[in-house]
């Protein structure tokens, strides 16, 4: 199993991953660590990203993703994956972008034993959670261009819909209570 954990900055992604990955004994992969020094140096600026400047990062997300797959192995990744097209860079790669078009990429929605963790909530709330860390290269300016962007996962991506109002054990139970489920 390969849960992706996304949503916006500042919704808990982090947290959430470093917690269930101890809970679970599971490998993490920190989206963020991916990110070309540019990327990083154009955020902390306050500029938002681009496609273009996401897919070469998505597309090296997207490695991490499959050699987890071939191993056989469990795993966590923290990626925001904010837009559809995005998620089906990471679960697909470069064949995503040959079905860019909603009608055309539907039958590419999901793989085997990956699912999406999809952190939410309002932008008061998360603001907030932004302007009060310290230390993250990602300001709280962006949050806005963030939300413009998001495309809530649809029920066809198989996507477990988590609200950041609940406590991170909670949401730790819910994850756990999904792979019983699943096994």
């Amino acid at each position: 199993m390969i849960y992706v954990i996304m949503g916006v900055s500042g919704c808990g992604k982090t947290t959430l991953g470093a917690f269930l990955s101890h809970k679970l004994g599971w490998p993490l992969h920190e989206g963020d660590d991916f990110h070309p020094r540019e990327n990083v140096d154009k955020m902390a600026r306050g500029e938002p990203l681009t496609d273009q400047d996401r897919l070469p990062w998505l597309l090296k997300l997207h490695d991490v993703i499959q050699r987890e797959r071939s191993s056989g192995g469990d795993a966590i990744m923290v990626c925001s994956a904010l837009r559809r097209l995005y998620r089906q860079v990471l679960l697909f790669g470069s064949e995503a972008l040959t079905y860019s078009s909603d009608t055309a990429g539907l039958h590419m929605c999901s793989l085997p034993g990956v699912w999406f963790l999809f952190l939410y909530g309002t932008y008061d709330l998360i603001h907030a959670r932004m302007v009060a860390r310290r230390g993250h290269f990602m300001q709280p300016g962006l949050l806005r261009s963030q939300f413009d962007v998001l495309e809530p996962p649809a029920e066809e991506e198989k996507a477990l819909l988590l609200d950041i109002r609940r406590s991170t054990d909670d949401i730790c139970r819910e994850i756990q209570e999904h792979l019983r489920q699943l096994s």
